[in-house]
């Protein structure tokens, strides 16, 4: 499916996923101890109103249908990290099993649907497949992360692992990408963008297989997380 280009909403999802994945990582580590951070979070924390100030000016670009549109899944991203429920003890992100539902909505919401309502374009049947496949994608690239974290996590924080155990929850993601995979073959008639979807199908599926609860930091936080890079990459290659 090709697309009007829209240089404004590029960079406003570019910078807009530098501040939100920034302002969910460090809210909790920050919080009001601003005086009290360490060089590099102080960097972080500049960097990231940096990117937010650019969202901000490229976000003025762009209709307000279409903020409106995007809107919701900022939001979600606010309460994601910000504590609202329960005396204001608790976010979106501690509640069992709604933690990866809302990332891998946010993801499906700003990569999927927000591109085609900017153009004004029809909400067809192919694109909610390739809705649901983002959706399943990104539900199978989340699970090496709960893997990781399975021995940290708070009891109280039913992640999927945490619930049906790590051997499960690989066969679960094995389920899902399967189905991402028939899904490419349906929607797909470009061959060589479907050869790309197999390969980027191998390197998730081998990452899921290795996952386990005593891998280094390095292996969810560069390996995990280059996948959308690359599959990126390898798209405008083909």
């Amino acid at each position: 499916m090709r697309l009007t280009h829209n240089e404004s909403l590029d960079y406003f999802l570019f910078f807009g996923t530098i501040t939100g994945y920034n302002f969910v990582k460090y809210a909790g580590v920050a919080k009001l101890h601003h005086r009290s951070l360490t060089t590099h979070l102080k960097i972080i924390q500049i960097f990231s109103l940096g990117c937010f100030l650019l969202m901000c000016f490229y976000a003025s670009k762009l209709s307000t249908q279409t903020l409106l549109f995007f809107s919701p899944f900022g939001l979600l991203t606010f309460l994601y990290a910000v504590p609202f429920l329960s005396g204001f003890q608790k976010n979106l992100r501690s509640i069992s099993y709604l933690k990866i539902v809302i990332v891998a909505l946010v993801w499906t919401g700003a990569t999927v649907f927000l591109p085609i309502f900017d153009i004004d374009g029809q909400f067809t049947n192919q694109l909610y497949l390739i809705g649901i496949q983002r959706f399943l994608l990104v539900v199978v690239l989340i699970l090496p992360f709960d893997i990781r974290d399975v021995k940290y996590d708070a009891v109280s924080l039913q992640t999927i692992p945490k619930k049906i155990g790590i051997k499960k929850t690989k066969k679960l993601g094995y389920i899902l990408l399967s189905l991402c995979l028939l899904i490419e073959f349906i929607i797909t008639p470009n061959p060589d963008f479907k050869r790309v979807f197999l390969f980027v199908f191998t390197v998730v599926l081998v990452l899921l297989m290795r996952s386990s609860d005593k891998k280094s930091n390095y292996y969810t936080s560069f390996f995990v997380e280059s996948v959308p890079i690359i599959w990126w990459i390898l798209l405008l290659m083909a």
